[in-house]
């Protein structure tokens, strides 16, 4: 399982035992470099060309903004930030779009989980007008079940009022469902709602170091997850030995 670590307060994932996978997109099916590049470099350059300011002078202005409501609904929000910002944040995405990218091994993932019959939803804080941009680019809703964003429903995912929200709108038992995020404060969040089969993604940003993560168990990409039923599972093991 290469770089899997599952901590001893963690079951290993059985795949008998889950009927749905829950699946965030940015860091986790999608490279978060694109979004790391756009909030920290991109528009901080576009804003400081609107206000002749310097990228440096830019990036101070904006990091406290960001940080003030970072975690919340409006931080996610491109109208929000169009509004605040006076930049049409959404024909700025679509400049640099080419750097929106899927993780290495997802489409194998998302396949292999159609072949033992899984419900895959995709369940992301990302604005519908990103959302929209980023399926298309990467034909990722072809591979899922249903998607769902937070600000169809009015919260964010790391505030505990989400989630009976996502109960109201997509059933689900939280003892058979599989989450999979980038970000540990929406995986706390989950796992305070009861769900029981949680992971973290060390390598959310493929520019970035490999993070070390204590509190879940996580993978670097989707290859070390490949599901494998209990009697497959068996199966192989038997014709290992």
């Amino acid at each position: 399982m290469g770089d899997l670590d599952m901590s001893a307060t963690h079951d290993p994932i059985d795949w008998d035992q889950i009927d749905s996978v829950f699946l965030d997109m940015d860091g986790t099916l999608l490279d978060l470099h694109f979004d790391n590049h756009f909030w920290l470099e991109h528009v901080p350059r576009r804003y400081g060309e609107a206000r002749g300011l310097s990228l440096d002078e830019a990036r101070a202005e904006l990091l406290p903004r960001y940080r003030d409501i970072e975690g919340t609904l409006n931080w996610y929000c491109v109208d929000h930030w169009s509004r605040e910002l006076g930049l049409d944040i959404v024909l700025l995405k679509q400049e640099v779009e080419h750097l929106i990218a899927v993780h290495p091994h997802v489409m194998e993932f998302l396949e292999a989980l159609a072949s033992l019959g899984k419900r895959r939803v995709l369940v992301t804080n990302a604005h519908q007008k990103t959302l929209g941009l980023k399926l298309e680019r990467t034909r990722l809703a072809g591979h899922l079940e249903r998607v769902i964003s937070s600000h169809d429903l009015g919260v964010a995912k790391e505030s505990p009022g989400f989630w009976p929200r996502l109960q109201d709108i997509e059933p689900f038992d939280p003892t058979r469902t599989l989450f999979v995020d980038d970000n540990l404060g929406v995986l706390e969040a989950a796992r305070d709602y009861g769900l029981r089969w949680l992971l973290a993604v060390r390598e959310p940003d493929s520019r970035k170091p490999r993070r070390s993560i204590e509190t879940f168990p996580a993978i670097v990409n989707f290859s070390e997850l490949m599901p494998l039923s209990g009697s497959q599972a068996a199966r192989a093991s038997a014709g290992e030995s």
